[in-house]
C-alpha cells in the first residue's frame, strides 16, 4: 500500500501542480483533498501552461484516474470549463475524472455574498469565487451537496432557505438575492447536472479499495500549511485544512494509509492577499524577483507578494505536517542574485522568539532575524544532476535540509517537467 500526500509548506503558489503532475507517473490514482477554484495549479503540456482549478495535476497522466474528494466545494461551471479546456487539447479528461457526492457545492448567491464581505477594512483578500461561504454554509449544516442535485424538492427548499437568511444577514445584497430562488436556480443548473451525472462517485470506497488492491494513491492538496485555517496566519488563512491532516479527512479515509508526506517549498517565499509575512522584501527588491519568478497568481493574475525564505515557518511546517521529505522549487530564479537571505528567526520589540507565534498580531510585529548566503551568479537551468549544482547552491539547499530535519528529494529549477534534480 502506497498513499502519498502532497501539501504546501508556505502561503501557497509553492508549485505543488508541477511537483504532484511528475509524481502522478508513478501513481495509478490522484485525489484532490480540498480547496476550490481559487487555487490554479500550473502544469507544462506539450509546450503550453495549463492552469488548473479543480482537476487533479495528475490528469495529464493517461491511465490516471483523478478524483475530487468530499472536501473540495465545486463550482459546477467552473469545473466543466476546466475539462472542455482539457479535452479541446487532446486530454480524455472524462474518462480520467471522478468527482465525489458528498462535495460541497459553491453556489451563485456565495458569490454575491462573498463580495459584500470583501469590499470593507477588514477584508481576507480572498479570490471572491464564493468559495469561503461555501464553506460558511457546509460547516453550518446549510450547504448543499452534489447529491443533492438530484434531488429536486430538498435542493429548491434548501436553496430558498439560505437565500431568505442572507437577505437579513446581508441588507446590501438584497437587490441581486431578491432575483434568486430555489426553483430558478435548480433549473439554471440542469444542463450541468446531466453533464456530471456519469462522473459522480464514491471516492471514499473508490480510493479504499484501490489501496486494498496495492495501487499507488496520491492525494493533493491547495493552499499551503500557513494558510490552513486552524494552523496558518488565522484569520488571514483560506476556509479549509491544508495541512496533510486534511488530506484523508478530504477524501473519506483514515489517517492510518499515509505512508508519506511530501511538502513542496520555494527557494524563497511569496503570500496573496493580506496578513504577516515577516520576510517580506522591500517593493524594490521583490518587484525583481516577482518578475524573475512570474510571480503573478495563476487564478486571478495578482501579484504576488515576495520575500526570503523564512526558516521558522518552515520548521513549523515540517511539524505540523510530519513531512518525509521536501521538496525545493523555483531555484533557478534566485541564479542572479549577488546575496540570498533567510528568516532564521524573529524578535519583537527587541526580545527574540521562538518558533513561529500563533498570534497573528505577534506575527504582524516580528521582525525577521537574517543570515546571509553567498549567490551563485551562474544558470540553474539545464542542471540535472546534484553534483552538477553550484556548490553555493547546493551548499544552500544542503543548510535547509539540515535546519529544517527533512532531507530533500528534489529541486526544480524551471517550469518544464524535465527542469529537475533528484537529490543524491
Amino acid at each position: 500500500m502506497s498513499c502519498t500526500v502532497v501539501v504546501g509548506a508556505q502561503w501557497g503558489d509553492e508549485g505543488k501542480g508541477k511537483i504532484v503532475d511528475s509524481l502522478a507517473a508513478a501513481a495509478d490514482v490522484v485525489a484532490r483533498y480540498q480547496g476550490g477554484p481559487n487555487a490554479g495549479h500550473s502544469v507544462i503540456h506539450r509546450g503550453e501552461t495549463l492552469v488548473l482549478h479543480l482537476v487533479p495535476s495528475g490528469i495529464l497522466n493517461p491511465g490516471c484516474r483523478c478524483l475530487i474528494g468530499n472536501g473540495v466545494v465545486i463550482d459546477l461551471a467552473k469545473l466543466r470549463a476546466e475539462v472542455d479546456q482539457l479535452e479541446s487539447r487532446g486530454i480524455d479528461a472524462r474518462a480520467q475524472l471522478g468527482v465525489s457526492s458528498s462535495a460541497h457545492l459553491i453556489l451563485p448567491y456565495h458569490r454575491v455574498v462573498e463580495a459584500c464581505s470583501e469590499s470593507g477594512p477588514d477584508a481576507i483578500g480572498t479570490t471572491g469565487r464564493g468559495i469561503g461561504f461555501s464553506y460558511r454554509d457546509k460547516v453550518a449544516r446549510s450547504g448543499l451537496r452534489i447529491a443533492d442535485l438530484y434531488d429536486r424538492e430538498w435542493f429548491e427548499s434548501r436553496v430558498d432557505r439560505n437565500l431568505s437568511r442572507l437577505r437579513l444577514e446581508f441588507p446590501e445584497a438584497a437587490a441581486p438575492l431578491a432575483d434568486m430562488n430555489g426553483a430558478a436556480l435548480f433549473a439554471e443548473l440542469q444542463p450541468l447536472v446531466e453533464w456530471l451525472r456519469p462522473l459522480v462517485c464514491d471516492v471514499s470506497l473508490e480510493l479504499f479499495d484501490a489501496l486494498g488492491a496495492g495501487r499507488r494513491v496520491l492525494l493533493e492538496g491547495a493552499q499551503g500549511t500557513l494558510l490552513d485555517v486552524d494552523h496558518g496566519t488565522y484569520p488571514y488563512v483560506t476556509s479549509s485544512p491544508a495541512s496533510a491532516a486534511g488530506a484523508p479527512l478530504g477524501v473519506g479515509l483514515g489517517p492510518s494509509v499515509v505512508t508519506e508526506v511530501v511538502g513542496v517549498t520555494k527557494a524563497y517565499a511569496t503570500r496573496v492577499g493580506n496578513g504577516p509575512f515577516p520576510s517580506e522584501m522591500p517593493e524594490d527588491e521583490a518587484a525583481r524577483l516577482r518578475e524573475a519568478g512570474e510571480e503573478y497568481g495563476a487564478t486571478t493574475g495578482r501579484p504576488r507578494r515576495c520575500g526570503w525564505l523564512d526558516l521558522p515557518a518552515l520548521r513549523y511546517a515540517a511539524r505540523v505536517n510530519g513531512l518525509t521529505r521536501l521538496v525545493v522549487t523555483k531555484l533557478d530564479v534566485l541564479d542572479e542574485f549577488d546575496e540570498i537571505l533567510v528568516a532564521v528567526g524573529y524578535e519583537i520589540d527587541g526580545r527574540a522568539v521562538e518558533g513561529f507565534p500563533s498570534s497573528t498580531r505577534q506575527l504582524e510585529r516580528a521582525k525577521p532575524v537574517w543570515r546571509s548566503f553567498p549567490g551563485w551568479k551562474s544558470s540553474t537551468e539545464s542542471v540535472r544532476t546534484w553534483a552538477a549544482l553550484p556548490a553555493p547552491a547546493r551548499e544552500y539547499l544542503e543548510w535547509i535540509e539540515r535546519e529544517v530535519g527533512v532531507p530533500i528529494a528534489r529541486v526544480s529549477v524551471g517550469a518544464g517537467r524535465d527542469a529537475e534534480v533528484p537529490r543524491g
